[in-house]
């Protein structure tokens, strides 16, 4: 990205040059500034630095921004060697947690929202035709699943979620056309979960799975939701896919009660929060 910024130089404008040299000088700060104060350092105008973007390709300030952020995480090689005997708890913080962030970022630059929206539509039709909505996973995927369950069930959608293969397969062996099962597996290899996807599809439900690209699983669905991350254990890839497929599934959510709105969700939930607060312990 830095390449084709420099590449670009001699075809911007004189006050477009001046942001790009900013960017050049130091990316990730000018990832962090606001707009304001990325005018003010290159001299420019608020509409020059937004114009500057745009001339490179971006919708934006905003989609540059994330852009440039996950570009920068990605190349820094740094974060990506394993854990030393000789690191300090400062370069583990680092390893760990930007690692991390480098994943959200390449997700967001990545991401398909069509395949969201598909997923999202597969689920209201569930919801409204009053189906069953289920969420299978196994080992981190499964605490996933569990967390997917709570969220619907907080927009006041029945689901549930299984962790044990044998429930499982024989949930999907239950499954109805108008049922959504939703099949969550980061290396998307676990025979279990092939099966029961493979019994779902064969009962009429509508299948959507959340794992690597390219993975058996991933070609087993309906609809797949792309989540893509390096099995390597020295990376810490066991928790940063769990969190991605959590962030993915905070998506779906959002979208879902975007959806289905209406006067009655906020004060459910407001009713809902007020009455787990009046049980805590003072």
């Amino acid at each position: 990205m830095l390449d084709r910024i420099t590449a670009s130089m001699s075809s911007l404008a004189p006050a477009e040059q001046r942001v790009a040299q900013l960017v050049l000088e130091d990316p990730r700060r000018f990832a962090s500034l606001p707009v304001s104060e990325l005018a003010e350092r290159a001299h420019v105008s608020k509409p020059t630095v937004v114009r500057f973007c745009r001339s490179m390709g971006y919708d934006g300030l905003s989609d540059f921004k994330l852009k440039l952020m996950g570009t920068v995480s990605e190349g820094v090689p740094y974060i990506h060697r394993s854990v030393d005997v000789d690191d300090k708890t400062s370069d583990v913080l680092v390893k760990v947690i930007d690692n991390t962030v480098a994943a959200f970022l390449k997700y967001r630059n990545d991401a398909s929202t069509h395949a969201i929206e598909q997923a999202v539509d597969a689920l209201m039709t569930t919801y409204h035709q009053r189906g069953r909505i289920e969420f299978f996973g196994a080992g981190n995927s499964g605490i996933v699943a569990q967390d997917a369950q709570h969220k619907f069930f907080r927009l006041g959608i029945n689901a549930i979620a299984y962790s044990d293969g044998h429930m499982q397969v024989m949930s999907a062996s239950l499954l109805r056309p108008g049922d959504c099962v939703v099949i969550i597996s980061n290396s998307g290899r676990t025979r279990d979960l092939m099966d029961a996807a493979d019994i779902a599809r064969r009962h009429g439900a509508t299948v959507i799975t959340i794992t690597a690209s390219g993975s058996p699983l991933a070609k087993v669905g309906h609809l797949h939701l792309a989540a893509d991350h390096p099995e390597g254990y020295d990376r810490y890839s066991p928790m940063t896919s769990r969190l991605l497929h959590l962030m993915i599934i905070d998506v779906v959510v959002t979208c879902l009660a975007l959806r289905i709105g209406g006067p009655q969700l906020q004060p459910m939930l407001s009713e809902m929060k007020d009455n787990l607060r009046s049980k805590r312990y003072a």
